[in-house]
């Protein structure tokens, strides 16, 4: 029931910015639906069966905006050289070719690591991280990033407006404490469902608390 009052609440955000022509939706402007990402981690069966037990499968929690993808039940914990940890950390599925741990600015300075910035996909060379599951761990010899702020989108909805797959543009979350966003990369793929991705300093930075709205800033 919470999950559905949330999401009425966000659809009644935008039909009031959209009739009232708040600065979300200037205009008529696209408005450009904003997320934030919370720390998570992508992994291979392999990593997760060790983490979990042989022939132990992801359980579904939620469905995640971008087609295919969700949260499960499954949560591990992450440990740093510093020997700090953070339980809770939510795996998402499907699982992947390849483990990445997204963590934010804050988190790496927690765990006291020094994080690359990178977009999804791009681990190599990046932070080393020890992972904690209740039948084991695994040490990851890279694998730990800050994802790069990004926009999702679909070859439709990348053509309705005018973007090219990584090419960098700027979004502007208006509000008291706004922020444009600079150095945004375009991700365009037939999954893809139009979202732009912060991490939680990011949104804390922009007074958005879980989701938002922003527009394109063009010139």
């Amino acid at each position: 029931m919470e999950r559905l009052d949330d999401l009425v609440a966000y659809i009644a955000e935008i039909v009031v910015q959209e009739l009232q022509g708040t600065p979300g939706a200037p205009g008529g402007e696209c408005t450009i639906p904003v997320e934030v990402s919370n720390r998570h981690c992508h992994l291979t069966r392999e990593t997760f069966e060790v983490l979990y037990g042989k022939g132990k499968e992801l359980t579904l929690l939620r469905e995640l905006s971008q087609r295919g993808e969700f949260a499960a039940q499954e949560t591990v914990t992450l440990v740093g050289p510093n020997m700090r940890s953070i339980e809770g950390v939510r795996i998402l599925g499907p699982f992947r070719k390849f483990d990445q741990v997204e963590l934010s600015f804050t988190d790496g300075f927690y765990l006291g690591m020094d994080l690359p910035v990178r977009l999804s996909g791009d681990v190599a060379g990046s932070a080393p991280i020890t992972i904690v599951g209740p039948k084991g761990s695994v040490t990851l010899k890279e694998g730990a990033i800050r994802a790069m702020r990004h926009l999702h989108a679909s070859p439709e909805e990348a053509k309705r407006l005018g973007l090219r797959d990584g090419e960098k543009i700027a979004i502007e979350v208006p509000g008291p404490i706004g922020v444009v966003f600079q150095n945004v990369t375009v991700r365009v793929s037939p999954n893809g469902r139009l979202a732009f991705h912060i991490d939680t300093d990011e949104a804390n930075a922009a007074g958005v608390k879980r989701r938002g709205l922003g527009r394109i800033v063009r010139g």
